[in-house]
């Protein structure tokens, strides 16, 4: 896969660092450039494209949502900001995810994972069968199939991690960002760093909590923004 090019509109030099870092620790992201303000980027990105944007909400001269309502055909764009209130907005201007300030390199891999697994499904030609809606995953030397519309919630258990399902539970030796790259991002969602839930399958939830199958599954401080597009 080719990599997945971006930038940064971000007027906190410290923010921009903790960004520019992260971004040359994963390996499939490529940063193009940085940008103190929307204005200046809206002229970049007149003559070149970008595939991902990571936008500060409080800006000067233009504010991020505002530039963000500017853009007829926009990329991924991942929001950063300190302050939280601005989730359900940004979730309406369908960005891809919610990155509260000071942000953890945990969750930005969460973020860009997401990213990562939309620009695959872009690049990957369509055949007779549609929308693939299965895995295989690696369970005790074999190579066993479970369909995504079984799959109920995933936990992580150390190195492994357990796939709940309609059918039963399975154990294999991978983490839930590997898993998590993999899985539609219409279809799941991270709530915790160590659970992946099936969206179809919760029944009810708080701020604190999901309710999926008859399980209680908590939810992260990091995750709850997520659960607004829900």
């Amino acid at each position: 896969m080719s990599k997945i090019k971006c930038i940064v509109i971000e007027d906190e030099p410290l923010a921009v660092k903790v960004l520019t870092d992260y971004i040359a620790q994963v390996p499939f992201l490529e940063l193009q450039a940085s940008f103190k303000d929307a204005i200046l980027a809206t002229d970049y990105l007149r003559n070149t494209t970008t595939d991902l944007i990571f936008l500060d909400i409080h800006l000067p001269r233009l504010k991020g949502m505002a530039f963000l309502k500017t853009l007829s055909n926009p990329p991924a764009v991942i929001i950063t900001t300190a302050y939280h209130q601005y989730a359900v907005e940004g979730f309406t201007l369908n960005v891809t995810d919610y990155l509260l300030k000071p942000i953890e390199f945990e969750r930005f891999l969460v973020a860009v994972n997401k990213v990562r697994t939309a620009h695959s499904e872009k690049q990957e030609p369509a055949d007779d069968t549609g929308r693939k809606d299965f895995v295989f995953i690696n369970v005790q030397k074999k190579k066993v199939k479970i369909l995504f519309s079984d799959i109920v919630y995933i936990e992580s258990q150390r190195e492994y991690i357990k796939i709940t399902t309609t059918q039963g539970e399975y154990l294999s030796k991978m983490s839930t960002h590997e898993i998590e790259s993999i899985l539609p991002t219409h279809l799941f969602i991270r709530v915790h760093r160590s659970f992946i839930v099936s969206i179809r399958r919760i029944e009810s939830y708080t701020a604190e909590m999901i309710e999926i199958n008859g399980v209680s599954i908590p939810i992260g401080k990091g995750y709850r923004d997520g659960l607004a597009r829900l």
